[in-house]
């Protein structure tokens, strides 16, 4: 998915530093022996997870500081910055997070050329007259911290809306209230998410974070959902499921209670949420008593996403169906296993989202990762209608009003083919194009070719690859090539259109993204077949993808980079320490690069169900295996590395990418530069200005094209050893 690649690519700080600042000291070891199940392991770098202790601090701040002088010593980032600038402002205005009351009433999160984060509007309808309703910047302004807003939450009567801010990136939320006229209401919620309105219209539910500290190892741990009343203070809000009531279910510590109100079956949800994508769930009326649930769903069930009307509730599920259908089970008897099948399993194509209107179900497909397509199946009818796209998409997804009205929004795009928003009317068959903004034009588009081909990986299976290039360049080798993945949590890295990624296309770079296993892009059984112990697959994949594009001229191994975040920078780590001559250089970003010691951090425990757990003995193999940072060996000639962390990421703890680098600067041997840079004003990625998110890409692609040998990147002056 886009979301996917935007939100692993927000990550370096825009300080400039003086340029010629010495290389930091590597640092000396001192090993610490952790046993697992008869396994002894030598850590050399432990003492870097006391983020407390000032040396370790300083250290990042050093390497921080030489690693931005050296990216501002490249010759052509600032070339490639504005370029990617230019590309962002073509448009009027970039649009998000659209919301649209029963009345019509649209609420979206806009930003024009000029301005650096994303201000809330409304409109009257489609074509009303727009106003300005909520502004960031002037939130808390003598803070001198940037706040960005990333969430919108209306209830079902249209005259209340939740607003989520998170400053510098933390995801440590603050939710102001208002009303739909723009009124505030005068308490604020912190630390508080999953919004979900109660049917009164003035009170909602929502999860609560022990802890802004993201160090905490309790922060998330029994956390509690609340209620909270309109008009009073967050320190009245009463609990609504506690500790007691994780015993009487059996739900564990971490994971994450949210109780939503579902207007059209007119029943409270409790979701038992994990990083597990089968979905856990409970139900009662809103007006029972919380600590009475019955179950809705167990994990055993395999479903992963729910729909409802006033009638049924429809599920996607996987249970022996790897490619996913679509049933549907009366509201007067929730009983799951008396469900009926809706959209039976395809042989050649996953089912990959869906949503109810009042006409019928409407539902996307993806085959081989990167053709989309969507089907609508009227309530009378038992054939589903294949619609016919406006354009050939990689891409497609699906949004409404809800249940109750026929509105219905499909949005599509493609490699090459920027994302297009339509209004479909299943009446007269017809699309009818409903930018939120006025559309760019991209000339550049023409020159560009999107290729998909399948790849033997080293087992043999064939793995879908995407590669995008230049129809101009010569495949004789010596073009610059880069691999970005993720492959985990089965997400897919579906085909996106991004001015970022066109602006690396007109330097006659090319690039690859092979959807590797761990990813959905095959349905379920490809997520499983990169999971835990099958987590090889995932990187072996994309070392398959570096041998066919080699092979084929497309690049060179010495001009050939990789990229990737968080899950995705195990998929990175383990490429380089595997295979360092295949890559020239490699970008992992607030990458998840030390997973045997996951567990020591406060979102450790919730991803054991994608990952494992040291706790088990075969688990643990698993996690030793892809764990970057325990596969870097002494005396290598590793390819060049731009490391990245966030010191407010909650995700990934900055001492992860810190202990890789701190031992890959130490084992390298080669003359190719390890930079680390911590954002010490971000997180995880998001939540960042536009400028600054723009450098970061800068940043990747200027280091490659530098390491590339790109006539147009070269350092400026030399670097100081």
């Amino acid at each position: 998915m886009k979301r996917v690649l935007y939100a692993w690519c927000l990550f370096a700080s825009t300080m400039v530093w003086s340029q010629k600042l010495a290389q930091p000291e590597v640092l000396p070891q001192n090993i610490v022996k952790n046993t697992y199940h008869g396994v002894t392991i030598e850590d050399p770098y432990q003492y870097l997870e006391n983020l407390d202790d000032p040396a370790v601090i300083n250290w990042m701040k050093g390497n921080a500081q030489y690693a931005n002088s050296v990216l501002d010593n490249i010759s052509g980032k600032q070339e490639m910055l504005d370029k990617m600038m230019e590309l962002m402002n073509r448009t009027s205005a970039a649009i998000g997070s659209l919301r649209i009351t029963d009345n019509n009433t649209y609420f979206y999160l806009k930003r024009v050329p000029g301005e650096e984060i994303f201000k809330m509007y409304k409109r009257d309808g489609y074509e009303g007259k727009e106003t300005l309703f909520f502004d960031p910047n002037k939130y808390k302004k003598d803070s001198g911290k940037t706040y960005t807003i990333n969430g919108i939450t209306l209830n079902d009567q249209g005259d209340k809306v939740a607003v989520t801010l998170a400053a510098n990136g933390s995801e440590n939320p603050e939710v102001l209230i208002f009303t739909s006229e723009g009124e505030k209401f005068k308490e604020t919620i912190e630390l508080g998410r999953g919004i979900s309105w109660l049917p009164t219209g003035d009170a909602f539910y929502y999860n609560k974070f022990h802890s802004a500290d993201v160090t905490d190892m309790n922060r998330k741990m029994f956390t509690n959902v609340y209620v909270h009343q309109l008009g009073t203070e967050q320190e009245a809000d009463t609990i609504y499921f506690s500790k007691k009531e994780y015993e009487t279910l059996g739900v564990n510590g971490m994971e994450i209670p949210m109780v939503v109100y579902d207007k059209n079956a007119g029943l409270n949800v409790l979701i038992i949420g994990s990083v597990d994508k089968n979905t856990r769930a409970y139900f009662q009326p809103p007006s029972g008593n919380s600590k009475v649930w019955k179950s809705l769903s167990q994990r055993s069930d395999l479903i992963v996403d729910y729909e409802v009307n006033d009638k049924h509730l429809y599920f996607m599920t996987y249970l022996d169906s790897p490619n996913y259908q679509i049933k549907k089970v009366s509201l007067q008897d929730l009983d799951v296993s008396k469900a009926t099948t809706v959209v039976p399993e395809s042989k050649n194509e996953i089912i990959t989202g869906m949503k109810l209107t009042k006409d019928g179900l409407y539902y996307t497909t993806m085959k081989n990762g990167v053709e989309a397509q969507v089907y609508f199946l009227a309530y009378n009818s038992s054939t589903p209608k294949q619609l016919k796209l406006p354009f050939t998409a990689g891409d497609a997804s699906l949004s409404n009003k809800g249940s109750e009205f026929s509105d219905i929004w499909i949005s599509i795009s493609g490699w090459t083919s920027p994302d297009k928003r339509y209004l479909y009317d299943p009446k007269d068959d017809v699309f009818e194009y409903q930018p939120l903004s006025t559309p760019a034009e991209y000339p550049e588009l023409k020159d560009l070719i999107a290729k998909e081909v399948m790849v033997a990986s080293h087992d043999g299976v064939m793995v879908p690859v995407s590669i995008i290039y230049n129809k101009n360049i010569k495949l004789d080798g010596s073009n610059p090539g880069v691999i970005y993945s993720y492959g985990s949590y089965g997400n897919s890295t579906s085909p996106f259109f991004s001015p970022i990624t066109l602006a690396y296309t007109l330097y006659d770079g090319v690039l690859i993204v092979p959807h590797v296993r761990g990813g959905g892009e095959l349905g379920d059984s490809w997520h499983k077949a990169g999971q835990k112990l099958n987590k090889p697959n995932t990187w072996k994949d994309a070392i398959a993808a570096a041998e066919y594009v080699i092979k084929e001229g497309y690049t060179s191994s010495d001009k050939l980079a990789i990229f990737g975040g968080s899950a995705g920078g195990i998929l990175v780590g383990r490429s380089i320490t595997e295979r360092p001559d295949l890559f020239v250089a490699a970008a992992p970003m607030v990458g998840a690069m030390n997973t045997v010691r996951m567990e020591e951090t406060p979102n450790g425990p919730v991803n054991t169900p994608e990952f494992g757990t040291v706790q088990d003995p075969e688990e643990f193999k698993g996690l030793l295996e892809m764990d970057s940072y325990l596969n870097l060996k002494p005396g290598t000639d590793y390819p060049a590395t731009l490391i990245t962390a966030g010191i407010n990421d909650p995700r990934v703890i900055a001492w992860q990418p810190a202990k890789f680098a701190a031992k890959l600067q130490h084992d390298n041997v080669g003359d190719s530069p390890v930079l680390f840079l911590t954002d010490f004003e971000g997180g995880h990625g998001g939540g960042v200005a536009l400028t600054k998110a723009l450098n970061n890409f800068s940043n990747v692609f200027s280091f490659f094209y530098w390491q590339s040998g790109h006539p147009k990147f070269k350092m400026k002056e030399p670097i100081k050893d």
